[in-house]
């Protein structure tokens, strides 16, 4: 192995990552793992989602449709894998890591209404793969990127992914060892039989070679380890050797992954076969430690999680994720009780909520399950359990302390009122005169300024922030003094336009809300220090509930 960390590579290498036999194998997982190996040896990295649907972006998409939509700090709403690549990697994602099938026909017909084409007849080859490889090739001109690593969403054979595959295609023939394509595979256990079927992955890979896209490499997502015999007869199927077929067996953890890779070599047939020599050995340390973390806990506490979209847990990921990197930071195991807002009523709070050690009110839209969000947030403060709300859990905060203990018993957000006689919390300013609805919210990153004595200055450790924000509806300033009058303070605030960003009640033991999303900024080796915080709270309210 050659290591010269001085040398600057010529060229950019470009990695592909496209799945076959089923969805949901876990593309963003290698690709992250990926990513975070080569990172690892001191490569510069950038991943990137290709999305098939028409979409512009997945801002509109209901939760239940596509998962958690995912903010960068540019204000980009994006697909949630980009939250993936971000924990992995520990490196901001932006505009250009999400393409959609939307916003690449966009470009094109915009560039056509302009009369760019000179009056040609536009065409899927080769105006759609051309503006396909601009958008792939724009992520490398951003950073100087030694590798860019690039997921295809969907799965080979799908309709809507072939002018991807062509893109790629066409990308191999022109950079030829600069690229290099990983093919995603399931090699199913017949559990009757006793046995694992490598058909799926043949036919899989059948598929791609007649879209003229031959893989290099093919990952097999499997339940039971591959035996040599197993890994020489997908090898002499497929057209690759026998090193190049990687084990991607189940795991614990997603954070277990980047170590299998690694143990699999994943890394080291990329860096081979793109002729790459100017790495060092993989420093994995601080990912080992943090593993070690997460499979030895000291303690356990149990978080309610309170929102509407339970169900589906990749609604509320980056949370979920966050907690995961906090509980690891305290030595503790978070298990996290996600509760429907819709079966908490007046009379059965304490039924679902006794037992917490703390609650976080989850971020959201609509009236759907608001009451049951309110009375969590009433029985967090009344028992003094610690409590985090998330932007629509913040604002439920504001309503319920408005109606509760302010007096206004009336008050509530004009998103679910529109006609509420105390509106606390109001459609901001510049959005009243927005008619629609993709990418028109308070989107990315914004200053907030801490004040002083308060919790979250002391958390955060500074006095200025920045965080990602979405959403429309913001505290009233009108009702400023009689909130402050009656015990909760406002200690982040944006100064450029006055906006209340942080609550508090300092006379509970931990009670916060925040009208952005700390959870996007959590990653692994930068645990959100909001989440540390809260988690280190559950931790001391249960010692104290087991010293009474």
């Amino acid at each position: 192995m050659q290591i010269n960390l001085h040398k600057k590579m010529s060229k950019t290498r470009y990695v592909f990552v496209t799945g076959g036999v089923a969805s949901s194998l876990g593309k963003g997982i290698i690709s992250a793992s990926l990513g975070n190996l080569l990172k690892s040896r001191g490569l510069k990295v950038a991943i990137q989602k290709l999305d098939p649907y028409i979409n512009v972006d997945p801002g509109t998409l209901n939760p239940y449709e596509h998962g958690e939509c995912y903010v960068t700090e540019d204000g980009a709403e994006t697909d949630l894998d980009l939250g993936h690549y971000e924990r992995f990697l520990n490196v901001p994602t932006s505009i250009h890591n999400n393409v959609t099938t939307g916003k690449v026909y966009k470009s094109v017909i915009e560039k056509e209404r302009r009369g760019d084409f000179l009056g040609k007849t536009v065409q899927v080859i080769p105006h759609i793969t051309d503006e396909i490889q601009h958008w792939i090739k724009t992520l490398a001109s951003t950073g100087n990127y030694d590798f860019v690593i690039t997921e295809i969403g969907g799965t080979v054979g799908d309709i809507e992914s072939l002018p991807y595959i062509e893109a790629v295609r066409q990308m191999k023939w022109e950079l030829g060892d600069l690229c290099v394509s990983i093919h995603l595979t399931l090699v199913p256990y017949i559990k009757a039989a006793g046995e694992l079927k490598t058909k799926p992955t043949q036919h899989s890979v059948k598929t791609l070679l007649e879209q003229g896209l031959q893989p290099d490499i093919i990952v097999c997502r499997t339940e039971h380890e591959l035996s040599s015999s197993i890994r020489n007869k997908i090898a002499l199927f497929c057209n690759v050797s026998k090193e190049a077929v990687i084990q991607s067996i189940d795991a614990e953890s997603i954070y277990e992954v980047p170590l299998n890779m690694r143990d699999e070599g994943l890394d080291i047939q990329v860096l081979n076969k793109t002729k790459c020599t100017n790495y060092h050995e993989p420093e994995m340390a601080q990912w080992e430690d943090f593993l070690y973390k997460i499979k030895h806990p000291k303690t356990t506490v149990d978080i309610a999680l309170v929102g509407k979209y339970t169900a589906l847990k990749d609604a509320y990921k980056s949370i979920l994720e966050a907690f995961c990197h906090a509980g690891a930071t305290n030595h503790c195991k978070v298990n996290v009780h996600r509760i429907s807002s819709e079966a908490i009523e007046d009379d059965n709070a304490e039924d679902f909520l006794k037992d917490m050690d703390a609650i976080l009110v989850a971020p959201g839209f609509g009236g759907r399950g608001i009451d049951g969000k309110i009375k969590a947030i009433e029985y967090a403060r009344v028992n003094d359990i610690p409590f985090l709300g998330i932007c629509l859990g913040m604002q439920c905060a504001v309503i319920e302390f408005a109606r509760d203990v302010v007096g206004l018993k009336k008050a509530h957000s004009t998103e679910i009122d529109p006609d509420t006689q105390y509106p606390v919390i109001d459609l901001m300013e510049d959005q009243k005169k927005i008619a629609g609805m993709g990418g028109t919210m308070r989107l990315g990153n914004y200053d907030c300024h801490l004040i002083n004595d308060s919790l979250v200055k002391n958390i955060y450790n500074a006095s200025d922030i920045k965080e990602r924000h979405r959403h429309r509806y913001e505290f009233n300033n009108e009702y400023l003094d009689k909130f402050t009058e009656n015990g909760m303070k406002f200690t982040g605030i944006n100064l450029k336009d006055n906006l209340m960003e942080i609550i508090e009640l300092p006379s509970k033991r931990w009670f916060v809300g925040v009208q952005f999303h700390p959870e996007y900024k959590s990653t692994v080796l930068s645990p959100h220090p909001l989440f540390v915080s809260f988690v280190k709270a559950a931790i001391d309210y249960k010692s104290s509930k087991s010293n009474k």
